[in-house]
C-alpha cells in the first residue's frame, strides 16, 4: 500500500471574501460578531460590516488603488479585523507584518513587498513601533506613502476622509494576502494567497470543528499568523460564529478570563499557550465547561498536554491540525469523532479536497509506514512566492505538488505523523525561525568569525535557539554580550537562549557542518534528554 491519500469531497466556494462576509453580515445581522475585551468593544455582524465599510472607504480615500499593498504591523485588536476585511473591499492586498520584527526585518519586508500604507500603533508594553519604523525607513528608498497609527488622530482622519469605492471586477483567484514565512534559502518569502485559498481553508477548518453561528471562538493566537487570520477570521465569517480576541498578545490569565466571561465554545492555541493556562496558579478559578472544541497547532503537540486539555478544559472535541503557510495553512486534521488515541498520536488525515503523498528523496511514493517527505496538492496551494519564481518552482513542482520539507509517515488508516523536518527550521512556541537568518545577523557582530544556529528541545516552547560561535582571533566575549547585541535588532524569539563559544564545528570529510552533532552535544551537555524524548504527534 502506497503512502498516498486524498481527502473527502467538499463544495469549494468561488466567492470572494467581501461576498462571503456580506452574506454572513446580512444573515446574522444582530448576532454578536466580534468581542475585544481589552478595547471594551462588542460588535454585531451589522456593526462590524459598518466598521469594515468605513475602513475600506478610508483606504480608498488615501489614494490607494486596486492591487496596492497595505501592511498591518500590530498585535491583536479590532482594527486588525477591520483592515483584513476592508482591504479586499477596496481591491487591496493585505501584508501581514510580525509585531516582533525590529528595524532590520521591517526594512526587508517594506522593500520586498512594496507596501504603500502601513498601519501600526506608536508602541505597547513590548515595542516602541514608531521608533523602530523611523530606524527602518531612515535612508531607504521605499514605496511607503502613508503611515497610519491605530486608535490615533491619523486613523480618525483616514476614516473621516473616506470616499466611495468603485465596483471591483474581483476574482476568487486574485491575491488577497501576503504572509511572510522563512523559506529554504534563509530570507523570508512573501507567500501569495488568494481568496480561494484562504476562504476555503477557513471553511474546511470550521467544518471540521462543526462551527455554527452558535459558536464563540476565543482566539489568543496572533492575527498576523495564518492561525489567527485564516483559521480564525475566515472560519467565523464562513459560519457566523463569534470571534473573541482576549488580549493584544497572548496572556494566559486574560485568555482564561475571556473563556469564562464570554462562555467560549472553542479555543485555539499553540502547545505553549495551553501549557501556560494549565499550569497557571489561578487555573482552577475559571469555568471551562462551555468549551467544546478547538485547535492545538503551530508546533509539535505533546500528547500529555493534549490529554489534559481534553480532560481539564472540557474540550472533548479538541483536535490537532498540521499545515504551513504555503498551504493556506491546513493540510491535515483529525476528526472530532476520532478516538483520543488517534487525535493525540497523529496530526490527522488529509483535509477535504487535499492530496498527500510521502516520497523518497528521489520523489518516489513510499510504502505505508516508511518515513519520507510529505507533499501536498490541492486548492490551498499558494499562488507562489512574491517576485521569486525560482523559489516557487523549487517549492511547487509542475504537477502542483508542494514540497513541505517535513518528514512524515502514513499509517494504514490514512492518518499521518510528523517525524522531523528536512528544512533547517526551528519552531519556537509556534514562531518559525530560519537559522540562517539568525546566523547572518550574528555575522555582523565585530567579534564573530563564524556561527552555527540550531534548535534545541524545550519542554515549554517546543524548541529554543542555540548558537555555536567561533570568535575572531584574539577576541573574547560572553553570552550576555551577544544577546545584548541582538536586543532591539532582531525579533526577541530569534535571540539565542543558549550560546557556546567554540574553536571549531563538527564536519563531515567533505567539509559540511554537522548540525545534528551540535544539537546532540547540547542536549547532552544541558541535560535536555527529557525534553527531547517528549512524544508528539
Amino acid at each position: 500500500m502506497e503512502s498516498y491519500a486524498r481527502g473527502p469531497a467538499f463544495a469549494l466556494t468561488t466567492k470572494t471574501t467581501p461576498q462571503v462576509f456580506s452574506d454572513t453580515a446580512h444573515r446574522f445581522a444582530d448576532r454578536e460578531a466580534l468581542v475585544v475585551p481589552h478595547q471594551q468593544l462588542r460588535l454585531s455582524w451589522k456593526q462590524l460590516a459598518d466598521k469594515v465599510e468605513k475602513t475600506a472607504r478610508g483606504l480608498a480615500g488615501l489614494g490607494l488603488a486596486p492591487g496596492d499593498r497595505v501592511g498591518v504591523w500590530a498585535t491583536n485588536c479590532a482594527e486588525w479585523i477591520y483592515l483584513q476585511l476592508a482591504c479586499p473591499q477596496a481591491g487591496l492586498v493585505l501584508v501581514n507584518v510580525n509585531p516582533a520584527y525590529r528595524a532590520l526585518e521591517l526594512t526587508y519586508v517594506l522593500k520586498r513587498s512594496g507596501i504603500k500604507a502601513l498601519f501600526l500603533r506608536c508602541g505597547d508594553a513590548r515595542s516602541k513601533y514608531r521608533e523602530i519604523l523611523e530606524q527602518a525607513i531612515h535612508g531607504e528608498t521605499l514605496a511607503l506613502e502613508h503611515v497610519v497609527y491605530l486608535g490615533e488622530e491619523s486613523w480618525d482622519k483616514m476614516i473621516a476622509n473616506g470616499v466611495d469605492i468603485s465596483a471591483l471586477d474581483a476574482n476568487c483567484h486574485d491575491v488577497l494576502n501576503i504572509q511572510y514565512t522563512s523559506g529554504t534559502t534563509g530570507s523570508p518569502k512573501g507567500v501569495l494567497l488568494t481568496h480561494h485559498n484562504l476562504l476555503n481553508n477557513g471553511r474546511i477548518a470550521a467544518y471540521g470543528l462543526r462551527f455554527t453561528e452558535q459558536d464563540r471562538l476565543c482566539s489568543p493566537v496572533p492575527m498576523y499568523h495564518c492561525f489567527g487570520c485564516v483559521m480564525g477570521t475566515m472560519a467565523v465569517i464562513a459560519t457566523g460564529a463569534t470571534m473573541i480576541l482576549p488580549a493584544p498578545s497572548f496572556d494566559p490569565l486574560a485568555t482564561m478570563q475571556a473563556i469564562h466571561d464570554e462562555r467560549a465554545t472553542a479555543i485555539y492555541g499553540v502547545p505553549t499557550m495551553f501549557i501556560a493556562q494549565l499550569t497557571h496558579p489561578e487555573f482552577s478559578r475559571f469555568d471551562f465547561t462551555s468549551l467544546r472544541t478547538g485547535i492545538m497547532a503551530g508546533a509539535p503537540c505533546p500528547i500529555e498536554v493534549m490529554n489534559r486539555v481534553i480532560g481539564d478544559m472540557h474540550c472533548s472535541e479538541m483536535t490537532i491540525m498540521y499545515g504551513q503557510t504555503e498551504c493556506s495553512p491546513v493540510i491535515t486534521m483529525a476528526s472530532v469523532d476520532d478516538s483520543v488515541e488517534r487525535r493525540v498520536s497523529t496530526v490527522g488525515a488529509a483535509c477535504p479536497e487535499t492530496e498527500i503523498k510521502i516520497v523518497s528523496p528521489e520523489g518516489a511514493i513510499l510504502p505505508v509506514g516508511e518515513q519520507g517527505e510529505l507533499c501536498a496538492r490541492g486548492y490551498a496551494i499558494m499562488k507562489g512566492y512574491d517576485q521569486d519564481p525560482d523559489a516557487t518552482a523549487r517549492a511547487v513542482d509542475k504537477e502542483g505538488w508542494l514540497r513541505t520539507g517535513d518528514l512524515a509517515t502514513m499509517r494504514p488508516d490514512g492518518y499521518f505523523r510528523i517525524t522531523g523536518r528536512l528544512k533547517d527550521m526551528i519552531i519556537r512556541g509556534g514562531e518559525n525561525i530560519y537559522p540562517r537568518e539568525v546566523e547572518e545577523f550574528l555575522y555582523t557582530h565585530p567579534k564573530v568569525a563564524d556561527v552555527q544556529v540550531v534548535g534545541l528541545p524545550d519542554e515549554r516552547l517546543g524548541e529554543t535557539v542555540a548558537a555555536w560561535i567561533k570568535l575572531k582571533a584574539g577576541e573574547t566575549a560572553v553570552e550576555d554580550e551577544i544577546r545584548e547585541f541582538c536586543k532591539g535588532k532582531i525579533a526577541h524569539f530569534k535571540i539565542p537562549s543558549c550560546i557556546r563559544f567554540v574553536d571549531s564545528f563538527p564536519m563531515t570529510v567533505t567539509g559540511k557542518i554537522q548540525k545534528y552533532v551540535i544539537r546532540q552535544t547540547e542536549i547532552e551537555a544541558r541535560h535536555l534528554e527529557k525534553a527531547a524524548s517528549i512524544e508528539t504527534a
